[in-house]
């Protein structure tokens, strides 16, 4: 490696001290003449790639190179078959020019490029396609060349172009560039003209020229041309808003300093006291409002397409090409604000760059995404309390559906202890009514006895206080009333139906008794559904000991208190309850009766639950059947609001 590498660079020392001399020179061209004339058929055995070589008139990191040199692979990178190598050269001007360095170029690149020549040629601007057009009879003979960024006036100097030389012209809008600026600024009355003193910086002050007097009446123009940049700056700061700055930039100012446009510019608009417009895209960012401007990528991507014709087998003065590109309105947002642009006078074809995003703009998904989730939540939201609505409404139904099942149920008990309440109302009626026709009698008599008078109609007082209190207590059973959770003592809500149920137990020739505890047993719920238990299992009762002998017809009921809970009991000595039908025992129209809907145990079930109770049924030891029903025991004082009417 070292030995080629130490071959290598005395080949190249030789070289450099041949081009000293002209006879050197021109025995260097004559020996890469023959080499490239055999360079074609190493080109043709090398099927796998396609050399491009670009040439650029100006400096490597030139913004308007870096932007084209973007495009231009971009647009060969996506290309069908072999890949494209692609080789930049940078010409440097206007810091390098001459005779003699377009000969020492182009000697340069014969010998760098003998053993791999190009297919194509990319001539990046007017310098770089003149240096082609002069050297390529020695240097790039017969190898189609692509020009790129090359004005219509620069074709123009240049003459007609031979048939394979091909590519797409440009246009320096200044014209709409300085009438948007005065549409936008519509105070202004000076414009400021702002250039170099290289080639194509005097190329551009001419143009500039030619255009502006059809302003006159309009504005007042002032062409800076040719100062120091220092003087440059000292100018524009004096502006006021009164003025609008055209700034074309420039490549040498007037100290012979060197600069690329964009750094030119961006000098000056650091200290401008007016706003600054511009034709280059690379100028957006450098504190320039915007101009109509050449997209430099977008023209890099349109070479490519002519580049990648060739390679396709399209000869290019074939290959249709535009006119011209066209120039695009480019603003920099910051710049709107900075000079109080209003907004709405951007046009919508406008790029708008640096742009503030609003929060649509900045978090577009986030807040579809939020508003979204609001919609679903209020989706959900709506749809609950929907479903609550109607699950109030269902439950309200059900609970009037109970109460008339509960109400039914209780008329129906009534009916069925009719004779007993019969028995009770009939036999204090009957001792009124003889207790009336005795003291009839003693008055009939004459015989005065106030004593057996007074007695007499104390008991008539009695009996009746007896039968309105049976009457009072089956109003209370039959009435709808509005169920109300209340405290109240088990024991005196026992107590209270007592008469009726010893009625029917005398009427079915049974024995009922009762065992109260002396303790206040307080409890939290409606008093009358209560009662209603009661009678339902003292009758469920009944039914089970009528076919036993009358002195085994026994029932028990009775009141207990444990920690926590109060209830009552009621024990039969009938056949007790089949093992099978314990667990159904309680379900709606279950029965084990020969008549009976199955309802009773059902309702008492229902109305244990409302109250937050227990009820349960087993066989005792001794026989019969036992039903124990348990409640949570209550503190005093609480009083719950009405639910429904029962």
């Amino acid at each position: 490696m070292v030995i080629v590498c130490y071959k290598y660079v005395s080949v190249l020392m030789l070289f450099a001290r041949m081009l000293r001399s002209a006879a050197g020179r021109i025995l260097c061209l004559c020996c890469l003449g023959h080499a490239f004339a055999l360079a074609p058929v190493a080109a043709m055995a090398d099927h796998k790639a396609a050399n491009v070589l670009v040439i650029y008139s100006n400096g490597r990191l030139l913004p308007a190179n870096v932007e084209a040199d973007r495009g231009l692979r971009e647009g060969l990178a996506g290309r069908a078959g072999p890949a494209a190598n692609v080789f930049d050269e940078f010409l440097d001007v206007p810091r390098f020019g001459g005779t003699e360095f377009v000969e020492t170029m182009s000697a340069f690149l014969r010998g760098k490029y003998a053993s791999r020549p190009p297919h194509v040629i990319v001539a990046a601007g007017p310098d770089a396609l003149a240096f082609c057009l002069q050297t390529r009879s020695r240097l790039f003979s017969g190898i189609p060349i692509v020009y790129l960024y090359v004005s219509e006036n620069n074709l123009a100097a240049l003459g007609p172009l031979p048939a394979d030389v091909s590519g797409i012209p440009i246009v320096y809008d200044f014209s709409r560039t300085i009438e948007q600026a005065l549409t936008w600024h519509p105070k202004a009355r000076h414009l400021v003209v702002v250039t170099g003193t290289s080639p194509q910086d005097r190329e551009w002050e001419a143009q500039l020229r030619r255009e502006v007097p059809r302003l006159e009446g309009r504005v007042r123009p002032e062409f800076l041309s040719g100062l120091p940049t220092t003087a440059l700056k000292q100018r524009l700061a004096q502006l006021k808003d009164d003025s609008v700055v055209l700034a074309a930039g420039y490549f040498r100012d007037g100290d012979g300093r060197d600069f690329t446009p964009r750094d030119a510019v961006l000098g000056l608009a650091a200290v401008s006291g007016a706003p600054i417009y511009g034709v280059l895209n690379p100028f957006i960012g450098t504190g320039v409002v915007g101009g109509y401007m050449l997209d430099f990528r977008a023209l890099g991507r349109q070479a490519a397409q002519a580049v990648n014709d060739h390679l396709h087998g399209t000869r290019l003065a074939q290959a249709p090409t535009a006119r011209a590109m066209p120039n695009v309105l480019n603003v920099d947002w910051r710049q709107v604000q900075r000079w109080g642009i209003d907004e709405r006078a951007i046009p919508d074809t406008a790029v708008v760059h640096f742009r503030e995003p609003g929060l649509w703009d900045a978090h577009r998904s986030e807040v579809l995404f939020a508003l979204a989730v609001v919609l679903v939540q209020a989706g959900l939201i709506a749809g609950l309390i929907a479903e609550r609505r109607r699950r109030k409404l269902a439950v309200q139904a059900e609970q009037r559906q109970r109460a008339e099942l509960l109400h039914a149920s209780r008329v129906a008990m009534v009916g069925e202890l009719t004779g007993a309440i019969a028995h009770e109302i009939n036999q204090p009626l009957g001792a009124i009514l003889s207790n009336a026709e005795a003291a009839d009698m003693m008055l009939a008599s004459g015989t005065q006895r106030p004593d057996e008078l007074r007695q007499i109609l104390a008991d008539i007082r009695r009996d009746d206080l007896r039968a309105g209190e049976v009457i009072r207590r089956l109003r209370g059973l039959l009435a709808r009333h509005q169920v109300e959770h209340q405290c109240f003592d088990l024991n005196e809500a026992v107590a209270d139906v007592e008469p009726i149920l010893r009625a029917e137990a005398r009427r079915r020739a049974a024995t009922l008794e009762f065992q109260r505890v002396p303790a206040a047993l307080l409890m939290q719920g409606d008093r009358v559904q209560i009662q209603q238990v009661l009678i339902n299992l003292v009758l469920n009762a009944l039914d089970a000991v009528a076919e036993l002998p009358e002195g085994r017809r026994w029932i028990g009921v009775s009141v207990f208190q444990d920690p926590g809970h109060v209830g009552l009991a009621v024990q039969d000595r009938g056949i007790g309850i089949p093992p099978q039908a314990l667990p159904v025992l309680f379900d709606s129209f279950f029965t084990t009766k020969a008549t009976g809907m199955g309802l009773g145990l059902s309702i008492v079930r229902t109305l244990v639950d409302a109250h937050g109770g227990r009820v349960t049924a087993s066989n005792p030891m001794d026989g019969g059947a036992l039903f124990r029903v348990e409640f949570p025991r209550a503190e005093p004082g609480v009083q719950p609001a009405p639910t429904v009417d029962a």
